[in-house]
Parts: C-alpha cells; structure tokens; sequence
C-alpha cells in the first residue's frame, strides 16, 4: 500500500515510518501539511495519514481534509489525534476523514482500518486477476501463491497499479525503495529476476515485461491461450 505520512514531529515521523513500513508499505514522508496536500496531489496514495499534536492544529487539518477529499484520485484518509473531543472528530469526519484516532492510538489498530479501506476500495473497484495477501506476503493468483520478500511485495503492488502499462524504473525505485535515495537500476533488474523465477516455479500466468530503455510492466494474460484472455494481448519479452 502506498502511504502519505505527515507529521510535525522528528520522533513520531521516524517511529510511523519504520512501523509502516515493516507492515509493507511504501512510505512517503511530509513535515508538513501544506506538502502533504502538494504530494498528494501529484503522485497517487492508498492511504493520507495525518498526525496533529493539538487543538491548534485541528483547522489546519480540517482545510487539508478538504482539498484530499476533493482529488481526483482521493486517497483514503485517517486522522491520529493526540488530544480531541468527540466532537473534534466527527467535524474532522464531516469534513473528509475516513477514520479518526485519538491518543493512545495504536498503529496496529491504525495499520489494520488502513487495511480495511484499502479492501473496500478494491471490492468497489472489482476482483483483480492478481492481488497481494499482506498477511502471509504473497502473490495470489487463483489457486498459485508465490511467497514475497518485503522488496519484492512492494514492486510487485507498484506494477498492479499499472497494470497492461510501463512502468520508469525511477517509479519502481521510489516505491519500494523509499528509505533511500541513490539506488542503482541494476537493482531494480535483479528483484525483477528473482521475481520472473518465483512466478515460473510457481505456475503463475502473471510475467513481468521489459520495456527497453524505460522501465518494466506487467502482463496478466501472458501464459493462457488466446481464446482464453479476458484483456488486451501483451507479447512476453
């Protein structure tokens, strides 16, 4: 899942984002709220996760809330509170919020209704022919699962959410990559390596395509017959 973190605070940033992303997400990080608002609105999140220390801080959310709540791509929202009323979070609620949490919050509780939205989302959207279990890190593909690393799991849900287009290899690198800032393609390439062998050993129809001097993507229907494809032909490469 991709996650929009934004908090003001060094230590609750830095413990969020190592929580978050040991429960296998992509992680980006905003100190603020105004450049959460500008991520946001220029590259697309699962999920906006906005932490207030106080009061002072509710109307800033509540404007913030309001301009998430209106992108064209909206992402999930939910609000970590360190003081508020009941009535502090149903105005924050009315306001855009899919989830409201007020201290002592816990981030597995927190990380689980991430999971829920994220799950409606997707019944909404209709049944993939690939999905990622978070629980046991696996690709399902009908009856085939093919077991993930954490590097893997996370490239793997950045080509899923092109699927049947290319993806920069730039792209892949920010996505399951974001704790760090100089990667080498040639690392991109060898996930992808170890990713085309799980997929073959595992009987899965799902192959990942290079694109030449751009980036990778994904082919659903590589492996069945033509009679049997349900989308576009992609020509394995």
């Amino acid at each position: 899942m991709r996650v929009l973190l934004c908090s003001s605070s060094d230590t609750e940033r830095h413990y969020l984002y190592k929580a978050l992303s040991e429960s296998l997400n992509s992680v980006e990080v905003a100190d603020n709220l105004d450049y959460a608002v500008y991520l946001a609105a220029h590259e697309p999140f699962d999920t906006a996760f906005l932490c207030a220390a106080g009061p002072d801080a509710h109307a800033g959310i509540g404007a913030a809330l309001a301009t998430l709540a209106g992108l064209p791509d909206a992402p999930a929202i939910v609000v970590a509170l360190t003081r508020a009323t009941p009535a502090d979070c149903a105005r924050l609620l009315r306001a855009g919020a899919d989830a409201c949490f007020v201290q002592p919050w816990s981030i597995l509780e927190i990380q689980e209704r991430m999971l829920a939205l994220r799950r409606g989302a997707l019944v909404h959207a209709g049944t993939p022919l690939v999905r990622l279990d978070p629980l046991t890190r696996d690709l399902v593909e009908g009856a085939h699962r093919v077991p993930l690393t954490t590097r893997e799991y996370l490239l793997v849900e950045c080509l899923l959410r092109h699927t049947g287009a290319p993806v920069a290899r730039e792209q892949l690198i920010r996505y399951a990559w974001p704790e760090k800032g100089d990667v080498e393609p040639s690392s991109v390439n060898l996930v992808v390596s170890r990713l085309r062998r799980k997929l073959e050993a595992h009987g899965a129809h799902a192959r990942i395509e290079t694109v030449n001097r751009y980036g990778y993507q994904l082919d659903l229907y590589a492996r069945e017959a033509p009679g049997e494809r349900s989308g576009p032909c992609q020509t394995p490469v």
